[in-house]
């Protein structure tokens, strides 16, 4: 956790339900008092009372400087965290989260496509509502499984018509899925672009961006883990060789074997090491790099972020370096 992020104790006042498998909850201090400021695209890490640790986006409004609005979609192939949420009577405990973070922050653009798959709705949610704030050209596709699960229909409709902006809302059932190739083409110059929601509708809106155009910006936030690649490669990663990773704090050297991942082998040593996915996609594990070369498989990182090689995500990260020295 950095020097400037906040860990606290927020207690759960409302449980709603917003579509068919999707639960938000508000949360409020539990000592009372205002919450931490947030932008647009920023979520919170919340330890559920199991100790399982899962990110959620914050998808209330900003004014609402004294609670936080975070939405949990029901996976049934998930690995416990959103079953946790929907079964237990959360309503009037506490709960610790830390943050707020962003990874997905608004960039200044003439104009923006939101472009949203099933629970991905939520950061793109807080945008339309900045956006429509600062009066700023916008426009959203929202694609899901179902019209009954896909939540925030009338938040949504309410902004459309106070900022009069196009909302095109697209059940699969009924229309199949969102028209990527059409909605690249027709965005406006200068758009950037932002999505949100499943790995493969994002490959696909990333490869239409760069086959249709390629002068427009992407930015992008997962909510599983990147799909392989055409050499195959996807988080989770396990790596092929053994390596070393030096602790800097204690000196302490630490073989990565074939086949462990690097958080795997730290874990062993620092227990108390902070992760959640550990498939490379939430920015918890993220590491300040000291010395060699790191390999990143991470989709927090931006290009820029990743050639620095200063940090890395060690849950998925690996290194072309014999030796790697991690500030931990």
């Amino acid at each position: 956790m950095s020097a400037s992020e906040a860990e606290f104790e927020v207690r759960v006042l409302a449980a709603r339900w917003e579509a068919a498998g999707v639960i938000s909850l508000e949360l409020a201090r539990a000592n009372g008092g205002q919450l931490p400021p947030w932008n647009p695209g920023a979520h919170v890490e919340v330890v559920l009372p199991s100790g399982r640790i899962r990110h959620y986006s914050l998808c209330g409004s900003r004014e609402e400087s004294d609670s936080y609005t975070i939405a949990v979609l029901r996976e049934a192939a998930g690995r416990g965290g959103s079953a946790e949420v929907h079964d237990t009577a959360l309503v009037g405990k506490s709960l610790v989260i830390r943050g707020p973070r962003n990874n997905f922050p608004l960039r200044p653009a003439s104009a923006y496509v939101l472009v949203a798959g099933g629970i991905g709705i939520t950061p793109m949610l807080s945008m339309a509502r900045e956006l429509t704030t600062r009066g700023a050209d916008w426009r959203m596709h929202y694609g899901g499984r179902s019209l009954e699960s896909m939540a925030y229909l009338r938040d949504l409709d309410k902004l459309a018509c106070a900022a009069d902006a196009p909302v095109e809302v697209r059940p699969q059932d009924e229309a199949g899925v969102l028209p990527l190739d059409e909605i690249v083409s027709a965005a406006p110059v200068g758009a950037a672009i932002y999505g949100c929601g499943p790995a493969l509708m994002l490959d696909a809106l990333r490869a239409a961006v760069a086959r249709l155009r390629p002068e427009l910006e992407v930015h992008f936030e997962l909510f599983s883990a990147a799909t392989p690649d055409a050499s195959g490669d996807c988080a989770p990663d396990h790596h092929e060789r053994p390596f070393t990773v030096v602790l800097a704090h204690t000196g302490k050297a630490v073989e990565v074997a074939e086949g462990k991942t690097i958080l795997e082998a730290v874990r062993d040593v620092v227990p108390e090491v902070p992760y959640s996915c550990e498939e490379g996609f939430c920015g918890t594990c993220c590491t300040k790099v000291i010395g060699g070369t790191p390999v990143h498989r991470d989709t927090v990182l931006s290009e820029e972020e990743q050639a620095a090689g200063d940090t890395m995500m060690i849950c998925v990260g690996s290194c072309s370096s014999a030796e790697l020295v991690l500030d931990l």
